[in-house]
């Protein structure tokens, strides 16, 4: 299925795109795995069961997100497990996603703020030992 070449901006990490790198069909529920941070066996698992049940309009779910969701861009292809879990991450909790960083940043600034007073008190052993590097 060909698509026209609309540019969207720089690809988003919080955005659900198709999967056709790990897809069986259409890339819908390697998406949805993906995306939600679930097995794909169990994304497809759970799809075929929701696709026995009678009237179910799942089909038609799955068929309309497969046209109309967009391919997941190259440049996302390269990310570490730990980046792909990080961002799972901020698409489940986007506000604790934020607070952890900004946790995170409050530490970093201790931590520096503890070095800088170390450097710039009156420590004879330090200033010594600088010297010595000279």
């Amino acid at each position: 299925m060909a698509r026209s070449p609309i540019y969207e901006g720089p690809p988003r990490h919080t955005k659900f795109y198709r999967d056709k790198k790990n897809a069986k069909f259409l890339g819908v529920c390697a998406g949805i795995a993906d995306y939600t941070g679930f097995d794909v066996a169990l994304v497809r698992l759970g799809m075929l069961m929701t696709f026995l049940i009678p009237g179910s309009p799942t089909i038609l779910f799955y068929l309309l997100a497969g046209f109309f969701v967009p391919d997941r861009p190259y440049e996302l292809e390269g990310q570490t497990a730990d980046e792909q879990k990080f961002w799972q991450g901020v698409r489940a909790s986007p506000r604790k996603s934020a607070r952890q960083i900004h946790s995170q940043f409050r530490d970093i600034d201790r931590r520096l703020a503890d070095i800088e007073s170390f450097v710039t008190s009156e420590n004879r052993v330090l200033a010594q030992q600088i010297d010595d590097l000279k």
